[in-house]
Protein backbone atom coordinates (compact mmCIF):
# COMPACT_ATOMS: atom_id res chain seq x y z
CA UNK A 1 0.00 0.00 0.00
CA UNK A 2 2.70 2.47 1.02
CA UNK A 3 4.87 1.56 -1.98
CA UNK A 4 1.93 2.34 -4.27
CA UNK A 5 1.65 5.80 -2.70
CA UNK A 6 5.37 6.34 -3.27
CA UNK A 7 4.93 5.34 -6.90
CA UNK A 8 1.97 7.72 -7.24
CA UNK A 9 4.01 10.57 -5.74
CA UNK A 10 6.89 9.92 -8.12
CA UNK A 11 4.45 9.75 -11.03
CA UNK A 12 2.94 13.13 -10.11
CA UNK A 13 6.39 14.70 -9.88
CA UNK A 14 7.50 13.18 -13.18
CA UNK A 15 4.42 14.26 -15.11
CA UNK A 16 4.62 17.77 -13.67
CA UNK A 17 8.30 18.05 -14.55
CA UNK A 18 7.64 16.83 -18.08
CA UNK A 19 4.82 19.35 -18.60
CA UNK A 20 6.96 22.20 -17.24
CA UNK A 21 9.89 21.27 -19.47
CA UNK A 22 7.62 21.02 -22.51
CA UNK A 23 6.17 24.44 -21.72
CA UNK A 24 9.66 25.98 -21.55
CA UNK A 25 10.35 24.77 -25.08
CA UNK A 26 6.93 26.03 -26.30
CA UNK A 27 5.80 22.51 -27.22
CA UNK A 28 2.93 22.61 -24.71
CA UNK A 29 0.70 25.48 -23.65
CA UNK A 30 0.13 25.87 -19.92
CA UNK A 31 -2.97 28.00 -20.46
CA UNK A 32 -4.90 24.76 -20.63
CA UNK A 33 -4.36 24.38 -16.88
CA UNK A 34 -5.25 27.95 -15.92
CA UNK A 35 -8.24 28.18 -13.62
CA UNK A 36 -9.73 31.39 -12.34
CA UNK A 37 -6.98 33.71 -11.16
CA UNK A 38 -4.34 30.98 -11.02
CA UNK A 39 -1.98 30.58 -13.92
CA UNK A 40 -1.25 27.20 -15.45
CA UNK A 41 2.25 27.00 -13.99
CA UNK A 42 0.80 27.32 -10.50
CA UNK A 43 -1.58 24.42 -11.05
CA UNK A 44 1.15 22.18 -12.47
CA UNK A 45 3.48 23.22 -9.64
CA UNK A 46 0.78 22.31 -7.15
CA UNK A 47 0.70 18.78 -8.55
CA UNK A 48 4.48 18.54 -8.14
CA UNK A 49 4.23 19.77 -4.54
CA UNK A 50 1.47 17.25 -3.86
CA UNK A 51 3.72 14.51 -5.21
CA UNK A 52 6.56 15.61 -2.92
CA UNK A 53 4.26 15.66 0.09
CA UNK A 54 2.88 12.23 -0.79
CA UNK A 55 6.42 10.86 -1.06
CA UNK A 56 7.49 12.39 2.25
CA UNK A 57 4.50 10.97 4.10
CA UNK A 58 4.82 7.56 2.46
CA UNK A 59 8.54 7.25 3.22
CA UNK A 60 7.80 8.32 6.80
CA UNK A 61 5.15 5.63 7.20
CA UNK A 62 7.47 3.06 5.60
CA UNK A 63 10.28 3.95 8.00
CA UNK A 64 7.91 3.89 10.96
CA UNK A 65 6.61 0.44 10.06
CA UNK A 66 10.18 -0.91 9.74
CA UNK A 67 11.01 0.32 13.26
CA UNK A 68 8.12 -1.56 14.87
Amino acid sequence: MVKNLILLGNLLIGISLLIILLSFTDLYDLDLFSFGLSSGIRIVGSFAIAGCMLNALSYGFLELSKQQ
